[in-house]
């Protein structure tokens, strides 16, 4: 059934992100440290059967200097510099197996799936260990890992991995650092919105029903995980809610969207009750990016529109980044 509001509140509807006033001080800070200690990454080829594309194990430094794992595919030994994806996983999912996704490389993209640090026993095998601080009481998953001060929390890490992971592959010498894009579904999705605002030369963004967006709504009008997390954390910790929305509020996707001005294509299903629509239509609302679209799936739920996402991820990357299409 309708799990959120009308489609036409849902086209207007902004949301009840509250934004901290250093917000930007924030994540200056966050990204200037991590940046001075970046290391140059280390690509291992990957031996395959495959005649048209490279493969490569990927370590690139994330937050604080650690080593995030990745899988790079790329066109076999391309004559030019080729277009480039980066792609942010979803929630308990990691960087999967080496001989995913070739058809982007094999369609003429350089394509980074970033590993998600302490996650990818859900799904999608993950390779990175998160080391980072946050050890206080939470709830069992990573909504509320370090939950008590926004400097410890899990998604300052991920999100300084996945930003740096972008700029990583941007600046590899045959990649086309003008044109590089983002995506990714649901944690995915989010973390790509964060990508978006905070890395730089992102040239295009295809968030798919995006998670980690409006958190107070969120957790007024789902009892799904992984946003449960959040109220049963609050639920033991009566005390504690202002905290805790108020970390959550320099991770949130709508204040990012605020801040990032790609082009943009999103997805958001009126069924979705692990991402309710509204809170994606928050984000997309204030999105300040002129050239922006939402696709609705007025009969799906958090899978959205799979195939049919995937396929139309060709059109726009081929749009926005000159990649090829069909």
């Amino acid at each position: 059934m309708l799990v959120d509001m009308p489609l036409d509140q849902l086209r207007s509807y902004t949301g009840s992100s509250e934004e901290p006033a250093d917000f930007d001080a924030f994540w200056a800070t966050t990204l200037d440290e991590a940046r001075t200690l970046r290391r140059d990454p280390i690509l291992e080829p990957v031996a395959h059967p495959f005649a048209h594309v490279d493969i490569y194990d990927v370590s690139f430094s994330g937050w604080g200097g650690e080593p995030i794992r990745g899988w790079l595919r790329t066109p076999k030994d391309p004559s030019e510099p080729v277009p480039g994806i980066a792609v942010c996983q979803g929630y308990g999912g990691g960087r999967g197996f080496a001989f995913e996704q070739l058809m982007w490389a094999e369609a003429g993209y350089a394509i980074l799936n970033i590993d998600t640090r302490g996650q990818g026993a859900t799904w999608g095998n993950g390779d990175t260990p998160d080391n980072g601080p946050g050890a206080g009481p939470q709830y069992p998953g990573w909504m509320t890992r370090g939950i008590q001060d926004p400097n410890k929390h899990f998604y300052r890490r991920l999100m300084t991995d996945c930003v740096l992971g972008f700029e990583m592959l941007r600046a590899l010498p045959f990649v086309d650092a003008e044109r590089v894009g983002v995506t990714g579904g649901s944690q995915g999705g989010g973390l790509s919105l964060a990508v978006t605002a905070l890395a730089e030369g992102v040239r295009a963004s295809y968030p798919l029903v995006p998670f980690l967006c409006d958190y107070r709504r969120a957790t007024a009008i789902t009892d799904e995980f992984p946003f449960r997390e959040i109220s049963k954390y609050i639920a033991t910790h009566r005390l504690e809610e202002e905290q805790v929305y108020r970390t959550l509020s320099y991770f949130d996707g709508v204040n990012f969207a605020r801040r990032a001005t790609a082009p943009v294509k999103m997805t958001a299903a009126l069924m979705d009750a692990t991402v309710p629509a509204s809170t994606i239509f928050a984000a997309y609302n204030n999105y300040a990016g002129s050239t922006k679209d939402i696709q609705v799936w007025s009969h799906n739920g958090h899978e959205g529109g799979e195939m049919y996402d995937e396929f139309d991820k060709f059109h726009f990357f081929a749009k926005h980044l000159g990649g090829r299409d069909f």
